[in-house]
């Protein structure tokens, strides 16, 4: 049966001696795999379709399993992503946790537009750990997980200062914050920062001036809900480790 569909490669690895399969983002299907045959040819008309972070036209065919690729067209080669190593690095960590972090169910129109957006930022130069930080949020959407921010957990309290409970899924006033030790006070910047990532669509992201130390705590935070809900093991992040730690 014949396909067409709209997607971004979220993955892309080698099959055979001169074929990739290649793992789609659709706005349609959810997470696709397809056969691009002939894609490690260096005079391949469908090599460029096969790349990391290619949004594009698909048209394939399948039966069941695996599709096989007739046909594309690209909408946005996305070069940049794959030329500068800090961008390469952040689209990688993106794309990966959409690849591991989503079930098919979960992976529909909504994170498919999410993606899009997110490397639309990292394309255009948008400040990279903030996106990536509130595209993290909207994986913990997606996924079920995103905490609620709106007022206490226990007590539903408003005002004040706030924690973050991460096993809680929410945030602890002054008085209910002894429930859980492990909390993490949060401070103003921080705190509406996540609200706003909460409620925020990637489409709408304009430029956030963020302070370091905020952007510190917001990295802090969000490896902490990651690792809490998800608890995946990613290569890319591994590697955005490395860089900052040796400042790449």
């Amino acid at each position: 049966m014949q396909y067409r569909v709209e997607g971004i490669v979220i993955r892309s690895m080698d099959y055979g001696e001169g074929n990739k399969i290649i793992t789609l983002l659709t706005n349609t299907h959810g997470k696709i795999g397809i056969v691009v045959r002939g894609a490690k040819k260096v005079k391949s008309r469908h090599g460029s379709l096969a790349q990391l972070f290619t949004h594009g036209e698909y048209l394939f065919f399948r039966n069941s399993g695996l599709g096989t690729l007739t046909h594309g067209e690209i909408i946005e080669s996305h070069h940049l992503l794959r030329e500068q190593l800090d961008k390469t690095a952040y689209s990688s960590y993106a794309a990966e946790l959409v690849d591991r972090a989503l079930q098919e169910e979960d992976a529909g129109q909504f994170i498919y537009e999410q993606l899009k957006a997110c490397l639309a930022a990292f394309s255009e130069g948008k400040d990279l750990p903030v996106t990536l930080a509130l595209f993290e949020m909207k994986i913990l959407v997606a996924a079920g997980y995103a905490p609620d921010f709106n007022a206490c957990i226990s007590c539903g309290n408003e005002g004040g200062s706030m924690a973050l409970s991460v096993r809680g899924g929410g945030i602890l006033c002054g008085r209910c914050r002894y429930k859980d030790s492990t909390a993490i006070e949060l401070s103003e910047g921080a705190f509406k920062l996540l609200r706003l990532f909460r409620q925020l669509d990637m489409r709408r992201l304009g430029s956030i001036a963020v302070k370091e130390e905020t952007k510190q705590q917001l990295k802090h935070i969000m490896r902490s809900l990651m690792d809490t809900h998800l608890g995946l093991q990613l290569k890319s992040r591994s590697f955005l480790d490395q860089m900052d730690r040796y400042s790449l």
